[in-house]
């Protein structure tokens, strides 16, 4: 391409011949700027800490002990226990929340009622993981007098009052914890699966058909095998990966006295270690650290496709589909009831005093609005909410600009560099903050204050960037050879042209947003690590009063739906993207 003086106009010339993708990267030198920001935040606070963590882990004060600390955190009391129940959390979770979100996505196809039934189902995943440990508790209250739940399991198994089913003791907390996982999990599979099933042709199906084939060949031959096998393992990676998470319900959800019957590494690492760097810490951290990255490599190569993908020509107008059957649609209007009962219970639990919360179930007495009275009055709340707020805008407009920028030249690598670009971002994005704690706040107090507003954005922004990237990137890529094109040619410098791309990409844009924000609103884990007495958002404002829990369940409740209302709105609105966007990232 090349800039000529045509009567005195500036004109510019396209090459002539096929069209091709790298007629929109920038410069060498533009380049290296622009990929500047997400290296140097990937380069300090992600890949220099996790090497720092896998060097403290086989050394003590710099000299060389090789194994020894893998051998005493493996060999201290529980340990084994821990990651056993770490791994059953990587799979058993993931398998049921990926089996339920194919069944539900199934059966609320192509029916009147199914877009209230993804809509119910759809709440959870935008709520707090600690608002979902707080209405999780609210059921489970071993007083069945109070938790609506273990009223239902006494009443079920004819036991006396005294003597009912402990649902948050030893012997079942870590299914109660799984309980709320799958209840949060699985209208985000839900979505993706529907998403997933709109893509197939019907025409699929009517070709296995004239073949001779019976329903079972045609779920394998005209759903499963061209499409459904790689949507499945996305689900079953992000949802294996959103495990890591448990930390939040864990710490919010359990009494103290069974905590340990219910930890997993996410909480023995941070137990060990905190915001410190220890040798027996860094191995756990190394091991769990190995495990989550290899598990997303492979399901990345076993959902690997070429770079960039092929263009797909626009498909006509799919033939109407008969929605399902009657069964399955009861199936989907009985999940979404059930999905209802939990938010019921939080939402009627808010609705009541301190006092008639902490000694009744809130069917016992009217509402009376008393929390929420308290709550507005004060300024507690508010100010914390403010700060949140404030911290999730800015760090959401910091991630979106440097992702931006990087993705631009990474949009035009192809082959070997571009697989191994989306790799190495895709591993990035999946490293546990526990892991490398310890270094990052080694890093913070070299270039600020411990425990400010601004190294808690830091840390945010530097966890936020490889995702972001990996998104636009393949949004990028992904475009159209002809909106390339115009970009290029309207633009007369790289800053035009990466903003005509953009806004070709608004879906990708607002994915990235939307994750963004709701990830630091919802955010516990970051911010109890890093946060201090003045920068002190959301999560952990609300799991320290979990501390009083009966006593405080009033206005906990009530603090938790306040919390809840602007991460919902924003991912009820924007749920379209949202799918688009992790389906994107997910596979490339």
């Amino acid at each position: 391409m090349s800039q000529v003086r045509v009567l005195g106009e500036l004109a510019v010339l396209d090459d002539v011949g096929p069209a091709r993708r790298g007629r929109a990267y920038p410069a060498a030198g533009a380049t290296s700027a622009l990929l500047l920001p997400a290296a140097v935040l990937l380069g300090g606070l992600v890949l220099w800490p996790v090497l720092r963590t896998m060097h403290a882990s086989v050394t003590t004060d710099g000299r060389w002990v090789g194994a020894s600390h893998f051998r005493s955190a493996l060999a201290a009391p529980g340990t084994g226990a821990v990651v056993g129940r770490t791994v059953l959390w990587a799979l058993l979770v993931p398998a049921v929340v990926t089996a339920l979100g194919y069944l539900l996505a199934a059966a609320s196809r192509r029916s009147q009622e199914g877009g209230l039934v993804r809509l119910i189902l759809l709440v959870p995943v935008a709520l707090p993981l600690v608002v979902t440990g707080v209405t999780f508790r609210l059921m489970y209250d071993p007083d069945p007098s109070r938790g609506l739940a273990t009223l239902v399991a006494t009443r079920l198994t004819g036991r006396p009052v005294e003597d009912a089913p402990q649902l948050l003791g030893p012997g079942m907390v870590t299914v109660a914890l799984m309980s709320a996982f799958v209840w949060a999990w699985v209208g985000l599979a839900v979505l993706v699966f529907r998403s997933a099933l709109d893509a197939v042709p019907p025409s699929l199906a009517d070709a296995v058909r004239a073949y001779g084939g019976t329903r079972r060949h045609v779920l394998w031959d005209a759903q499963w095998r061209p499409l459904l096998l790689r949507t499945t393992a996305v689900v079953f990676a992000l949802v294996a990966v959103g495990t890591s998470r448990t930390f939040d319900l864990i710490l919010v959800m359990t009494p103290g006295s069974v905590r340990d019957e219910a930890s997993v590494l996410a909480l023995r690492i941070w137990q060990t270690s905190g915001v410190t760097t220890t040798g027996d810490g860094a191995a756990l951290g190394v091991v769990w650290l190995v495990a989550v990255i290899g598990g997303i490599m492979v399901a990345a190569l076993f959902v690997r496709q070429a770079w960039p993908p092929p263009r797909v020509e626009a498909a006509p107008e799919p033939a109407p589909v008969a929605p399902p059957r009657r069964v399955f649609r009861l199936l989907a209007a009985g999940a979404a009831i059930a999905w209802l009962v939990p938010l019921a219970v939080l939402v009627a639990t808010s609705a009541h005093g301190r006092v008639d919360a902490a000694a009744r179930g809130w069917w016992s007495t009217p509402p009376n609005g008393e929390s929420y009275r308290d709550l507005v009055t004060g300024t507690e709340l508010w100010r914390t909410l403010g700060f949140t707020l404030l911290l999730a805008t800015a760090v959401t407009a910091t991630v979106l600009v440097v992702a931006l920028l990087a993705a631009y030249p990474l949009a035009w690598l192809t082959g070997p560099a571009a697989q191994a670009t989306g790799l190495l971002l895709l591993a990035a994005s999946v490293v546990p903050i526990q892991v490398i704690a310890g270094p990052v706040n080694e890093v913070l107090g070299l270039v600020l204050s411990s425990g400010t507003a601004q190294g808690l954005a830091l840390v945010h922004i530097a966890l936020g960037v490889p995702f972001a990237v990996l998104v636009l990137r393949n949004a990028f890529a992904d475009l159209p050879v002809e909106q390339v094109r115009d970009a290029r040619l309207g633009g007369r410098r790289w800053w035009h042209t990466l903003r005509r791309l953009a806004r070709h990409n608004l879906s990708a844009v607002v994915a990235v947003s939307v994750l963004e924000f709701v990830q630091v609103w919802n955010d516990l884990v970051v911010g109890r690590l890093f946060g201090g007495p003045g920068s002190s958002p959301l999560g952990p404002f609300l799991a320290e009063q979990t501390r009083s829990f009966v006593s405080n369940s009033g206005a906990l409740a009530a603090s938790s739906v306040l919390a809840s209302v602007l991460p919902v709105v924003l991912v009820v609105l924007s749920r379209r993207h949202l799918v688009a966007g992790l389906v994107s990232g997910g596979v490339r």
